[in-house]
């Protein structure tokens, strides 16, 4: 390859070094890099990213209330949406850093990334703040912040900035009867923009989740009238105790729903050096809303999402606790179990407190501490083996129940295994159905196409994981003027009847389904949509339910590809066309190329243009609020009278403006 084709494939024309040098390249100081990338530090800059400066902030106090230093926790929310946190702690230190003699410890904390007091175990047995950044961001992402620190019977205050203190630490008075942090910040607009603001209900939702997770704390919630908006049913006031923690949390999750065991299964087990597992578990007959179970899990009060190993070790607990209890009385149904049947229908909350946990990026949404599992499943397994046994009618309903799940879970697995080997059968795979791999019908579609040569190309382009194509050879039977007996003699749509599954006629069941989508991708051309109406007519006689549920899509393949050097784009139709030569290629003569079909399409066009879920158009089938109409259109388009057809064209044949031949 020559060198200046070299230049080209890796971006334009080769310049002359002497543009890239030193002073190119930038050092980033303070806190300046949070303001140029704060997605680095606190996930992004949208509404979950602002609200999690709060809980950067309480996270602080909640770890003071934890080591036993605090026992209170103010959060206000003034109208002008500055946001303050106070806790009756020890307080940020205040005195001059021995490595930073011309700053206070206060100073360093508030300005200097991975800086603060929970790298070592001196001052935090656990902590949620593990890398020294949280308070620093917030203070670097907030364009007015002030501290107050009451230590000793003083209280001292600085402001920043920024990132940057705009006013000296000093002492504003006495404090006699004060101790601890207070911080108050406002969210830069810079960095977040003008519509963004604090939304009164999801901050008192993480106050009070703190308040479950902390257990002795108490937290105080105030917020101005003003900000809660009609409807909303945020407190404007509201003291926030729970010394029962999880369970207290739990019981009022779980309020409304029908549950296996009149007792949930709660505990909590300290360790040695301040660590601890909490926990509380319930077992719904009914599910949980719109799910049938929930884990919710926090690591030093830090919730986990995604979960990670202290999940995983409740999960191991609570299968293999259960397994060897139904093996201790000899029920042999007991092996089928698995976390999955357990867990399925489990309201689940987790909260466990360790040194040096270990997260998955800042934001900490998952925990990876190996050690964690080890540590939950040890402390639940030993309490969940003496609260089966302690009642045994309890347990064995527990273990009847997810033996039922596992025999339900088995059972839909077989049902779906056998109607899927029932159409490959039936349809002698690989000759006309190819069948996507993807056993379950959530996210898989079925391409249903003409003939042969356009299966080929669809078979290429598609996604074998959850895509299936069908082809059908040239046009189906029109089943709105064919009788029973010819609907049931044709094998294509025998075929296409099996590869649905859901039976056709009074036999329809759409829960039978055996795709998420049915997709008809028939040629952009007048052929292609007279296959596409003889199709949709079949489905709207024989499978009316499959419409009503949404589940039936037009594929809308290209008629035109337009290219002018480089560039390309495809268009629908001869509008779509039009439109395109007078806009993208204004002034140009492109290369404009017609499709007379799918088969002659390249399969990555189809791909691109079709069949890919990320660039493709589709349309999705509907019905109208007057079926009567429908039936009605159908009878005279579709039907057996012809002059029914007739009388149409020409009441409607005014409206045509010009006619292509």
């Amino acid at each position: 390859m020559a060198k200046n084709n070299q230049a080209k494939l890796f971006g334009g024309e080769k310049s002359d070094s002497s543009d890239y040098s030193a002073k190119d390249i930038e050092v980033l100081e303070g806190l300046e890099p949070v303001r140029k990338r704060p997605g680095m530090y606190i996930g992004g800059t949208d509404e979950r990213a602002y609200h999690h400066l709060f809980a950067e902030v309480l996270d602080n106090c909640v770890d003071e209330a934890v080591a036993g230093h605090a026992s209170r926790i103010d959060v206000s929310l003034e109208a002008e949406g500055m946001l303050t946190v106070r806790d009756d702690g020890r307080g940020i230190p205040i005195d001059a850093h021995p490595k930073f003699k011309n700053k206070s410890a206060l100073e360093v904390i508030m300005t200097m990334l991975h800086s603060g007091g929970k790298f070592s175990n001196k001052a935090y047995q656990t902590a949620g703040g593990l890398h020294g950044v949280g308070i620093s961001v917030v203070n670097a992402l907030s364009d007015e912040m002030v501290v107050e620190v009451a230590r000793d019977r003083k209280l001292y205050r600085q402001t920043y900035s920024r990132g940057k203190p705009t006013s000296k630490l000093s002492p504003v008075g006495a404090a006699p009867n004060r101790r601890g942090t207070q911080i108050s910040f406002h969210p830069d607009p810079e960095i977040f923009g003008d519509k963004l603001h604090f939304k009164p209900a999801r901050l008192y939702a993480m106050a009070r989740s703190k308040a479950y997770l902390s257990r002795a704390a108490e937290i105080r919630w105030s917020c101005d009238p003003k900000l809660i908006k009609e409807g909303d049913t945020t407190p404007a006031e509201a003291v926030l105790s729970y010394p029962n923690g999880l369970a207290d949390m739990l019981k009022e999750l779980t309020t409304e729903t029908k549950v296996v065991l009149p007792d949930p299964f709660t505990g909590r087990v300290e360790n040695q050096g301040g660590g601890a597992v909490e926990w509380a578990v319930v077992w719904s007959a009914n599910g949980f809303g719109e799910a049938d179970g929930f884990a919710r899990t926090y690591c030093n009060t830090i919730p986990t999402p995604e979960g990670g190993t202290h999940e995983a070790g409740m999960r191991s607990a609570l299968t293999k606790g259960l397994r060897a209890y139904g093996e201790m009385i000899g029920n042999k149904k007991t092996g089928l179990v698995t976390a999955e049947d357990v867990m399925g229908t489990a309201g689940a909350l987790l909260s466990v407190f360790i040194r040096n946990p270990e997260f998955v990026g800042q934001t900490k949404e998952k925990l990876s501490t190996q050690d964690a599992f080890r540590i939950t499943e040890n402390a639940m397994r030993d309490r969940f083996d003496h609260w089966l046994t302690a009642s045994t009618a309890n347990a064995t309903r527990l273990l009847e129940w997810a033996i039922g799940q596992a025999e339900d879970r088995m059972r839909k697995r077989k049902d779906k295994e056998v109607a899927r080997q029932s159409a490959t059968r039936k349809l002698r795979l690989p000759g006309k159905l190819a069948d996507c791999s993807d056993s379950s019908a959530q996210g898989t579609e079925l391409f249903i196409v003409e003939g042969d040569s356009a299966g080929g190309s669809a078979k290429q382009a598609r996604d074998r994981a959850t895509q299936a194509v069908l082809p059908l050879r040239g046009k189906i039977l029109n089943v709105a003027s064919a009788g029973d007996e010819k609907l049931s003699g044709n094998k294509e749509l025998s075929d296409l009847a099996t590869a649905l599954g859901t039976g056709i006629g009074h036999r329809f069941r759409v829960e039978d389904l055996r795709y998420e989508r049915i997709v008809i991708m028939t040629d952009a051309d007048v052929d292609g949509a007279h296959i596409a109406a003889l199709l949709i007519t079949f489905f709207f006689r024989q499978t009316p339910g499959l419409i009503e549920a949404g589940r039936l899509y037009l594929a809308m393949p290209p008629l035109y590809r337009i290219s002018h050097g480089s560039k390309s784009a495809y268009a629908r139709d001869d509008a779509h066309k039009d439109e395109l030569l007078a806009t993208e290629f204004k002034g140009k003569k492109p290369d404009i190329g017609r499709f007379k079909g799918l088969g002659e399409m390249m399969p990555a066009q189809l791909k691109e243009t079709t069949m890919n879920h990320k660039t493709r158009t589709m349309a999705r089938v509907s019905l109208p609020s007057s079926i009567k109409t429908v039936e009605d259109l159908v009878e005279t388009l579709m039907g057996k009278k012809p002059e029914l057809r007739f009388k149409f064209i020409q009441d409607n044949a005014k409206f045509i403006d010009e006619l292509d031949v």
